[in-house]
């Protein structure tokens, strides 16, 4: 019987107990903790899946999920011992940004505190213990209060917010004489409305803060993932976080992790009886390119294909290119150009910087490449490095037909403008 695809379904645990369709991706766990990296940030385009990982991430190692073997049993990750014992054995912190999307610094600020909070609910059963203080009890109703009153006069202290997620991981390690997991999902989309509404300086000037204090000071923290679109620089949020690894679209580790692969989606045409809309499916939705993996398709088309049978700009059409938008209506003739040629199928062949400074998009037009690419609209199908220097040289593409169709409708609206 053919599992029932759900779309947009991302707990983890909730999509295995309706035994909907789901593809292994529990390979994820064993590679993280192998590599024993203290701070992971892994960036992804958008419906790639990350937030499903971190799902998967949280209910394997939670200890709120003690014992809950059924959600990996059959999956690759339960074939190994090892694992099996590790399941259900940490405190997990689990926060996400997603959602985190203020027009002015003021929101974005109380969005922190609503993720936040809603990590702190999770954990509102240490208030019954004798383990807290009385200021870390004052934390959690400080922070409970403020998230059911919004706008209200009383503000939490920014010093307060920032350390917040490092005292909770204290509590949580004190209650459980172990050491906590940090999971972060989206941590750059309220970066990115900083950028776009124009309050990018107050706004990392606090977020470096919380970064440093949950990241970079916390002697309760065991391992951390974080996950997002774009690599922010360094300098802007993460000064001073020198155990942080940085995997990126063009990295080799974790390849295969977030999205499809073309063995899996053939597979799934061929459980549901679709042998003759491969190569209709590989030249609409195949093209992505991790590190030196190539073939991988978006498991948000993909799924709408399988539930629908119709092709269509599934993942195109949930684009928001807010930031692409802004740079290319601003760009030089060279860059329009290059778009151009992208559209005639050829290859354009660029150098930019793989961190994104968005203090700095204005001055560097190249930064458009920097963001079509980790946005999964452009693929690098080839990197060489030149000079003395080993300058990165990018070799892009768009990234099949149904970025093409996408590109083609936008191109048409940007170059009208000007």
């Amino acid at each position: 019987m053919q599992k029932v695809i759900s779309i947009g379904k991302q707990n983890f645990v909730s999509l295995r107990e309706n035994d909907c369709f789901y593809i292994d991706k529990t390979d994820l766990i064993c590679k993280w903790w192998e590599s024993k990296d203290e701070i992971t940030l892994i960036t992804r385009p958008r419906r790639f899946g990350k937030t499903l990982n971190m799902s998967m991430l949280n209910c394997f190692f939670s200890n709120q999920f003690t014992g809950r073997e059924d959600p990996f049993k059959g999956l690759a990750v339960w074939k190994k011992e090892k694992y099996r014992k590790m399941q259900g054995t940490y405190p997990v912190i689990f926060l996400s940004f997603a959602a985190i999307k203020g027009s002015n610094y003021e929101d974005a600020r109380d969005g922190i505190i609503m993720a936040i909070n809603e990590a702190y609910s999770e954990h509102r059963y240490l208030l019954e213990s004798n383990e807290l203080t009385d200021g870390e009890r004052k934390c959690f109703e400080e922070l409970d209060y403020y998230a059911k009153n919004p706008g209200i006069k009383k503000q939490v202290a920014n010093d307060t917010i920032c350390n917040a997620v490092k005292n909770l991981a204290n509590c949580l390690s004190r209650y459980y004489k172990k050491k906590v997991i940090i999971l972060l999902d989206e941590y750059d989309t309220p970066m990115q409305e900083a950028y776009l509404y124009g309050y990018w300086k107050e706004f990392t000037a606090f977020i470096r803060s919380l970064f440093n204090a949950t990241f970079k000071t916390n002697p309760y923290l065991e391992r951390a993932m974080m996950t997002g679109i774009t690599r922010v620089s360094k300098e802007s949020v993460f000064s001073d976080l020198n155990n942080l690894n940085v995997v990126t679209t063009t990295s080799t580790e974790y390849e295969t992790c977030f999205g499809f692969s073309e063995e899996e989606v053939f597979q799934a045409l061929e459980e549901r009886g679709m042998n003759n809309q491969k190569k209709l499916v590989k030249s609409w939705y195949d093209g992505f390119v991790f590190g030196n993996t190539h073939d991988i398709y978006n498991p948000w088309s993909i799924t709408n294909f399988l539930d629908k049978k119709q092709v269509r700009p599934y993942w195109a059409d949930t684009s928001s290119n807010s930031m692409i938008d802004e740079l290319i209506r601003k760009a030089s003739t060279d860059i329009k150009e290059k778009m151009e040629e992208l559209l005639q199928g050829k290859e354009i062949v660029v150098n930019f910087d793989e961190q994104i400074v968005f203090e700095q998009l204005d001055q560097d037009e190249n930064a458009i490449w920097s963001l079509m690419l980790v946005s999964g609209y452009l693929k690098a199908e080839q990197i060489e490095y030149r000079g003395v220097l080993l300058e990165p040289w990018y070799h892009l593409r768009i990234t099949n037909l149904e970025t093409t169709a996408m590109f083609t409708t936008m191109f048409k609206g940007w170059f009208a403008k000007n």
